[in-house]
């Protein structure tokens, strides 16, 4: 059986498929395995957000505390997603909690080296933020249906 490489596990991942070679090898230099517990966090509000995963396997629930009400998981992200795009933008803080819901596997690419190559190499920079793009419209399409669903009428109206 051949070893899984990083580039391999990314060129697999549907977040870079079809990126070039050259791409996903500049991206893999960025990247290294993690592999979290149940109830382990990815990510908590307010730390430094210097990296995002590309998930592999298992579930994680992306959270925000509500007070009196304690953490609310607001989505649930899976295999062949991402979690976490707060290394893209100043102040480089997470805006959320992310936590393990199962065991999860992921690749998890360092901020700040990423961010380097984006600048290091345009091209490539703007097909990330491209994909990086569709992630966030498809997230806050998800969150506004599930906003409407929880908070919109429960009956119609004359």
């Amino acid at each position: 059986m051949e070893k899984e490489t990083i580039d391999s596990l990314i060129a697999e991942h549907p977040f870079f498929k079809g990126l070039s070679d050259r791409y996903v090898k500049l991206i893999a230099g960025c990247g290294s395995n993690v592999r979290f517990n149940a109830g382990q966090y990815l990510c908590r509000e307010g730390e430094e957000a210097d990296r995002f995963y590309a998930i592999r396997h298992g579930k994680v629930g992306v959270e925000v505390f509500v007070p009196q009400r304690g953490p609310v998981t607001v989505q649930t992200v899976s295999e062949g997603e991402l979690v976490g795009w707060s290394w893209l933008f100043p102040p480089y803080r997470w805006q959320f909690d992310a936590r393990a819901l199962e065991i999860v596997r992921a690749t998890s690419f360092d901020g700040a080296c990423l961010r380097k190559k984006c600048d290091e190499d345009p091209a490539m920079g703007y097909e990330l933020m491209k994909r990086l793009a569709q992630v966030i419209s498809h997230r806050l399409e998800a969150t506004r249906l599930q906003l409407l669903d929880v908070y919109g009428p429960s009956s119609s109206r004359s």
